[in-house]
């Protein structure tokens, strides 16, 4: 990375981390949770109790260096840009940060265009990145920021439910024409991933149409 002018990666794009245990090299994919920005780049971390590769990321200090390789990964957005449903629980969140810091970068490249993030969890304290997405919907109003928590204490007021209760609401709320080039993409854990498959499908999505990334 020293030696290069910048690091080149679509929004969307993961990397794959490289480290030894016990003499055994690990590799774990982590999805690039920013817009292309020189040398830099965020990734989002959930630390996991005793999970070797979470933790060694979450210690490391200011100049420590770990091996990668990258960029990897077709999850990126679809040309030409369609209005667009973003559904994701957890860290499933990186890839669409990386999206949507792109997209505002340039008012051109999102122009026209309506957008939403379904971000699911199930409690408020591990919602990430909620006043950057809620500064951005404030802004932007074509972007439209739809947290919602499985197991919220009483006093949260926002949704409830799962992702998939959500998305399917708002595809409903729009007119027949306007769902027929909808673009949803999905990213979490496979059990949510599938769920908002099949309801996609019933709902009347091409399979064009839903671009998906899962891990377990």
């Amino acid at each position: 990375m020293q030696d290069l002018p910048a690091f080149g990666f679509a929004p969307g794009q993961f990397l794959s981390l490289v480290a030894s245990k016990e003499g055994r090299e690990i590799t774990r994919a982590y999805s690039i949770a920013s817009a292309p920005d020189g040398l830099q780049f965020d990734l989002c971390l959930n630390r996991v109790e005793e999970g070797f590769f979470s933790n060694l990321l979450c210690d490391m200090r200011e100049g420590e260096t770990i091996r990668f390789h990258g960029p990897h990964g077709l999850f990126t957005l679809r040309q030409p840009l369609n209005d667009s449903i973003f559904i994701c629980t957890g860290t499933g969140v990186a890839p669409f940060r990386s999206y949507l810091q792109w997209l505002f970068q340039d008012p051109k490249r999102a122009e026209g265009r309506e957008f939403w993030l379904i971000y699911g969890t199930r409690h408020e304290e591990t919602m990430y990145y909620r006043e950057e997405f809620e500064k951005l919907a404030a802004s932007h109003p074509r972007f439209h920021y739809l947290p919602t928590l499985s197991r919220g204490r009483e006093n949260w007021l926002g949704l409830r439910g799962y992702v998939q209760d959500q998305a399917r609401k708002v595809i409903l709320s729009l007119p027949e024409e306007r769902r027929s080039g909808l673009q949803a993409y999905i990213c979490g854990l496979n059990i949510m991933v599938k769920a908002n498959r099949t309801q996609l499908a019933e709902l009347g999505f091409e399979k064009k149409n839903i671009l998906y990334e899962r891990y377990d």
